[in-house]
């Protein structure tokens, strides 16, 4: 591999002008199909095959007019009256109308006509309406109820609460995603709010409709910021430090146009986009950052430049294209999950990888080739490069010396660092999982606020209901079907943490075969109750299909996010299995050992056990108080961390170990060969992960609450990665192992393919070809 990967960094640097036009035709490429072919990214988080999907569909089959519980693109109002007042007081009921009014003008609004002031079409028990007139009718005429009963099953469905003091008025917008509601349809939104607030009346707003948090450019001027400081001081040059963003920021440039023109093929989330920029700007910099630094280190030892970038190609491009190699398949193997928004997320991740591999490994010695011996210009004399000429007196790095006492006493760094990322794991006891929902919004959100008061006017569970949906075909006879149906409702009523359950009019298929009843949990969506109660409901479905013929499914959209928890956790184990084991295998081959790469593999797991340790303290425990809002962690972001983590965990492994391989595959003693490939790579290692650090902490100043902690775990995780685990714990294990940690059976030996990342038969056949030239230059003599 190396002597292939010697001759494209060789071709690159000499045709430099080339290779430059074909990556600006693949970026206008790439560009044109975003223009053209984007969509709208998605919000929802459903997974096809799920027990709550499947109720979903049954639903939607048996009552085509009802949308899906992600479809359905609308605006909430929550409207309450000042302390001591109601909503029926005339001047109350002319701002609720002048509301509605404005409603209906809504740009894009759909059927403006079905909105209407609830006090005149729901209207309340003192007063009723014709929408409570109806639902009490349909209660005693189908189900037998008696008057009472009927009149408080109708306050259930109410839009009003029971006091009067509190109102819910809706409008949806005919259009396929939120992102489709216009910005002017925002502005009247929070006008229609602010006019209402101006009558004396508290109002707050939630839906799909409300404008979605955008991702700002701040981060990733932060992240390059950093990045930009930390690369002048690895190269004390003012020139070389802008080479690795270059690269990185054309790179995820065509990863993002490409994942946008991916929208046309595929639904992506909002976060696909962002994690693969994250990840992207973070490994792009990070390839980059280790060629130019091993190209530095063969410009002093090779004829040309040109030879010196493909010697940088051919050696730590080699390095480059297995951590690469190890991020893509733990991003990819998302797919095994069989989740189909993270397959796409962890798709988009790892073709952002792709691209960023190879940009590295062909644009940048084509940029190298246009500044020629410029390329390290504008050194900085007080700061120490990482490479010296022979004519410049060797010198000492902090690098060299924190090595020589890692390997003068390994048994204590390495049972320092195991037993301090220990420590930091134990808050993983109380990792908790949810998606993201009004509830757990910051304090300050309208979101949150209407959905506080919901909690107040109506109670806990209406902000989280749940949906049954009965099919009673095996029950022939009508009458009975129906009688069945509402023994179920009240057994339902039975089951603890059920405030209320209800069939309301248009819930009874035109055949009479299914039914909708909509079940009001008495908790609220994040606790404990709400997610045993559907664990109850579908536990004794089987005994009602026994009893009484009727099936039934649970789901609405809290149904579906605690589904869709379910599935992600219970798929991190297998995802864990196949990773590590292809990883494993990857760098078996790389290192052709056994023990080193069972040692990163290890030492992964001490490194994400203390990431999540840490995130849950901070983000869940709200300890230190560096967060105002502390909440359960989003249930995607543990298999999404676990994937990346590991994939950058093994970048860190392949550029340390390598260097160390390389020395001791040379002659030198194991111990020798720790110190020699530390001091010439720990350097660089340390510029990138402080760049990724920067890269990933800036993305804590993003407004949504996941990429917050996707930011600091991440940033977190390669803390502890890079400095404890693979620059302290793996040499500290390594220099205890001794020769031992380079031993390979020799039946395995022979079946392994040998995939030269030392560069020894590169090295043979430059040797061989400059053998040659003198050859025939002594034969012309």
């Amino acid at each position: 591999m190396a002597t292939y990967l010697y001759r494209i960094g060789r071709w690159a640097y000499l045709n430099k002008f080339k290779m430059i036009g074909i990556w600006l035709l693949v970026l206008v490429g790439m560009g044109v199909a975003a223009a053209t072919l984007s969509k709208p990214t998605t919000e929802s988080f459903s997974i096809p095959g799920v027990p709550s999907v499947k109720a979903q569909n049954e639903m939607v089959e048996a009552f085509p007019e009802k949308p899906k519980f992600s479809e359905n693109i609308a605006i909430t109002y929550v409207v309450q009256a000042p302390a001591g007042a109601t909503l029926t007081e005339p001047e109350y009921q002319a701002a609720i109308n002048t509301m509605v009014d404005q409603m209906k003008q809504f740009d894009g609004v759909k059927a403006p006509e079905s909105i209407a002031n609830p006090f005149d079409t729901y209207g309340t028990q003192q007063n009723p309406g014709s929408g409570r007139d109806a639902v009490v009718a349909f209660n005693e005429e189908t189900f037998g109820t008696s008057p009472a009963e009927a009149q408080a099953d109708a306050q259930v469905t109410s839009p009003i609460n029971a006091d009067a003091t509190m109102v819910q008025l809706g409008a949806a917008f005919d259009v396929e995603a939120a992102a489709d509601v216009s910005s002017v349809a925002h502005t009247e939104m929070d006008k229609i709010a602010d006019q209402a607030r101006d009558s004396g009346l508290k109002v707050e707003m939630s839906g799909t409709a409300m404008p979605q948090p955008a991702m700002g450019m701040t981060s990733e001027l932060i992240g390059v910021a950093v990045g930009a400081i930390v690369m002048i001081l690895t190269f004390a040059s003012l020139v070389a430090w802008g080479m690795p963003l270059i690269t990185a920021i054309i790179g995820v440039a065509i990863g993002m146009m490409g994942v946008t023109a991916a929208t046309f093929f595929f639904d992506l989330s909002s976060e696909t986009p962002i994690l693969a920029t994250m990840i992207g700007l973070a490994v792009g910099i990070d390839y980059a950052l280790f060629i130019l630094s091993r190209y530095r280190h063969e410009v002093h030892r090779s004829k040309t430049r040109a030879e010196a970038a493909g010697k940088a190609v051919g050696t730590a491009g080699s390095a480059v294209v297995f951590a690469g190699a190890t991020v893509f398949i733990a991003l990819a193997a998302l797919f095994i999950v069989n989740i189909p928004f993270l397959t796409a997320m962890g798709l988009a991740a790892a073709g952002t990888v792709l691209v960023a591999v190879l940009v590295a490994l062909t644009l940048l010695p084509a940029i190298l080739g246009v500044f020629g011996e410029k390329a390290f210009a504008g050194r900085i004399k007080s700061l120490n490069p990482p490479d010296v000429t022979k004519h410049d007196p060797a010198r000492r790095h902090n690098g060299q010396r924190w090595i020589n006492q890692v390997v003068r006493r390994p048994g204590a760094f390495a049972i320092g660092g195991i037993v301090l990322l220990a420590l930091i794991t134990i808050p993983i006891s109380g990792l908790k999982l949810g998606l993201p929902n009004n509830g757990n919004s910051d304090p300050g959100t309208t979101e949150r606020m209407a959905y506080d008061m919901v909690v107040d006017g109506y109670g806990p569970g209406v902000n989280n209901p749940f949906v049954v949906v009965v099919n009673g075909s095996e029950i022939a006879d009508e009458s009975q079907r129906l009688v069945a149906f509402n023994g179920l409702v009240d057994q339902i009523r039975g089951v603890d943490d059920v405030a209320e359950a209800v069939i309301s009019p248009g819930d009874i298929s035109a055949n009479s075969e299914t039914a909708i009843i909509s079940v009001i949990p008495a908790s609220a969506s994040g606790e404990d109750a709400t997610q045993d109660l559907v664990k109850d409901l579908r536990g004794m479905e089987s005994n009602v299909a026994e009893q009484t013929g009727l099936t039934y499914g649970v789901t609405g959209q809290t149904a579906i996010e605690i589904d869709v928890s379910d599935k992600l956790s219970s798929a991190l184990i297998p995802y864990l299995i196949v990773v590590v084991g292809l990883a494993f295998i990857l760098l078996m081959i790389v290192f052709r050992s056994i023990l080193v790469p069972l040692t990163a593999a290890l030492g992964f797991l001490l490194s994400i056990g203390a990431t999540f340790g840490a995130t849950v303290a901070i983000f869940t425990n709200g300890d230190l108080g560096l967060v105002g809002n502390p909440q359960p962690l989003v249930s995607f972001l543990p298999i999404i961390l676990i994937g990346i983590v590991f994939g950058l965990a093994m970048d860190y492994q392949v550029f340390l170990v390598s260097r160390m391989r390389e020395a001791y595959v040379h002659g030198m003693s194991a111990k020798e060969a720790i110190i020699d490939g530390f001091s010439h790579s720990s350097r660089v290692v340390a510029a990138a992960a402080a760049i990724m650090i920067s890269v990933f902490a800036a993305f804590m100043l993003q407004d949504m609450v996941f990429i917050k902690a996707m930011g600091f775990a991440l940033a977190i995780a390669v803390f502890f990665d890079a400095f404890v685990v693979r620059m302290t714990v793996i040499p500290a294990v390594l220099a205890l192992l001794g020769d031992k940690a380079w031993s390979l059976p020799k039946w395995l030996d022979k079946i392994l393919p040998n995939v030269d990342i030392e560069g020894d038969s590169l090295n043979k056949t430059l040797a061989a070809e400059e053998a040659a030239r003198e050859v025939a230059a002594g034969a012309k003599v």
